[in-house]
């Protein structure tokens, strides 16, 4: 079988070189790539950490973000923040997460405020991630603290305020400080059969 150089036509192979000549450089003197610009870094650099670091200027008011939400947020997260179908309820829960159905919202759940401004501006609206704005973000953030009874109503959202937050369960979530070392994967002498621990209840007549 011939090669995929042998079987190109001397006209592609011109145009794969005039493509790959274009422009910048593939490779860069000490190997592939270049470095990144500051806006193609400032443009990933988005996370926010637990204690504010990474917030960005700006703010928001539980009042605009009232109407951000009913535009934005209600149609899957619910009017009152109760969740659509199997969409998540953003409130309640209080008292249920030592039961056998606890019920996880930002309320009830979340352990800090910022993060709260960090997953809407990364991942919400539901198929329309990054769409929003920072102040809008903010505003955002302001509405949902203050729908689980958090943050007060004249609450303004920034760099400065949600890192003072206290969310109702920042003391839930313990470091894992156990000593030893890490499980090492078995390679041998392992369970060759598995062990069945519970099997789905057969219904009558099937």
């Amino acid at each position: 079988m011939s090669s995929w150089i042998e079987r190109t036509t001397p006209l592609s192979l011109l145009l794969l070189l005039a493509v790959f000549t274009a422009g910048e450089p593939l490779l860069a003197a000490d190997g592939p790539g270049r470095e990144a610009t500051p806006e193609e870094i400032s443009a990933l650099d988005l996370d926010v950490r637990a204690d504010g670091a990474g917030l960005p200027e700006g703010s928001g008011t539980v009042e605009q973000g009232e109407a951000l939400y009913a535009e934005k947020c209600a149609a899957c997260h619910g009017e009152f923040g109760e969740g659509v179908g199997r969409m998540p309820a953003l409130i309640g829960g209080e008292d249920t997460l030592a039961s056998d159905r606890p019920r996880r919202t930002v309320g009830s759940f979340w352990p800090f405020a910022p993060t709260v401004f960090d997953y809407v501006r990364r991942a919400m609206p539901f198929g329309h991630a990054s769409t929003l704005s920072v102040d809008e973000t903010y505003a955002l953030a302001a509405f949902i603290l203050n729908a689980n009874g958090i943050v007060r109503d004249d609450f303004v959202a920034d760099g400065r305020t949600l890192p003072a937050v206290k969310m109702p369960n920042r003391n839930g979530f313990l470091p894992d400080d156990r000593p030893g070392k890490p499980a090492v994967r078995c390679m041998s002498d392992c369970r060759s059969v598995p062990r069945i621990v519970s099997r789905a209840r057969k219904e009558e007549g099937k």
